[in-house]
């Protein structure tokens, strides 16, 4: 199984057919031929993103049968919320920074 690799999830949620295969996935599992038919490509396409996306360590496959079925990583997802996390904190302490600052060094 991928291990999530930190800027992995970011550059592969930069294609907007990836994000629109992860908000499918956050509703559900899903196979690929469900997902395929949610949008405009094929199902080879739609393999091909999710082998980003697993590589990613955003999501994982189970075999059901005889399909695949993608879910979200718990573990991958978390990881983004945690470097966001990050950014936001530094970024108000950026502004609180800024906004404690006496009013003649702001200019």
């Amino acid at each position: 199984m991928p291990t999530y690799q930190p800027g992995d999830g970011w550059e592969a949620l930069g294609d907007p057919t990836r994000r629109a295969i992860v908000t499918s996935l956050a509703e559900r599992p899903r196979a690929v031929g469900e997902l395929a038919d949610e949008l405009p490509i094929s199902r080879p396409a739609v393999s091909q993103h999710l082998r980003v996306l697993k590589d990613a360590g955003l999501v994982t496959d189970r075999a059901v049968g005889t399909r695949r079925v993608y879910r979200l990583s718990p573990e991958g997802l978390g990881a983004l919320r945690d470097q966001l996390d990050t950014f936001w904190q530094r970024a108000l302490h950026g502004y609180q920074d800024i906004a404690e600052q006496p009013t003649e060094e702001k200019s």
